[in-house]
């Protein structure tokens, strides 16, 4: 070992800088490795829902969205090899089930996104699963969901992210963004041409609520009211009621 040390501390200074820095680009080619794994990783956990949604479809067995082209049409039990058995929910379970169908129908919102909403909508007067409701029809990408400019609650995620979408005349780029009543929400000239956009306005797979207005011609919408439960055309039943009685435990 002091042999080695010694032979070190005598060998050219050229040679111990070419060493060093021989160091240094491996140190930063293997730190470079490791972000580039992290990061995939991290894109792979943040697309697994959006690829696994009709799994979620089967596991709370409804058909979500209410499209026909989903497997729980034919399949209509939980995914894996036990789905088919016959389980007992707990009320815990219950609202479990209640709150996963809410948050999932809305398309890439996170626990902790849901978890605001909901703290919000206690915060304010009334009815909190009214106001949850209200506030989760309020997302710019539910109201380009509802006004058929687009097919799915996940096209218009993106959609909106992508910058094809305006409100009061300026671009908005931010999905969670909140409207308010009155608000114009318009498809941008650039992106009026659009294959999915002619393609969901030729062939509208629902109806647009009477809490909007639209006009396909012009590719503009208006956000009259903010809904009530009752209002809001979910293609399944959602309790909201036991979505407050979840988080309020």
């Amino acid at each position: 070992m002091r042999a080695g040390l010694k032979d070190a501390r005598h060998r050219p200074a050229a040679d111990r800088r070419a060493g060093a820095k021989a160091f240094d680009i491996a140190g930063c080619i293997a730190i470079t490795a490791r972000s580039a794994t992290a990061a995939a990783d991290h894109s792979q956990h943040m697309t697994k829902r959006v690829s696994a949604k009709s799994k979620i479809c089967r596991r709370l067995g409804v058909n979500l969205w209410g499209r026909a082209r989903n497997p729980i049409v034919k399949r209509d039990y939980p995914p894996g090899e036990h789905g088919t058995k016959r389980r007992k929910a707990s009320d815990y379970g219950t609202q479990l089930a209640a709150k996963q169908k809410l948050k999932g129908y809305y398309g890439n919102i996170t626990e902790r996104q849901f978890q605001r909403i909901y703290q919000e909508a206690v915060r304010r007067r009334g009815d909190t699963a009214e106001n949850m409701v209200g506030l989760l029809e309020r997302r710019l990408d539910m109201v380009i969901y509802r006004l058929s400019f687009v097919p799915t609650i996940f096209a218009a995620r993106q959609f909106v992210s992508h910058g094809h979408v305006m409100v009061n005349g300026k671009r908005v780029t931010i999905a969670s963004y909140l409207v308010r009543e009155g608000d114009t929400i318009e498809v941008r000239e650039k992106s009026k041409n659009l294959a999915q956009v002619l393609e969901s306005i030729q062939h509208p797979e629902r109806d647009v609520p009477d809490y909007l207005s639209v006009d396909f011609k012009s590719l503009k919408g208006t956000y009259v009211r903010v809904p009530k439960l009752a209002d809001v055309p979910y293609p399944v039943q959602m309790e909201p009621n036991l979505v407050v009685e979840y988080y309020s435990r």
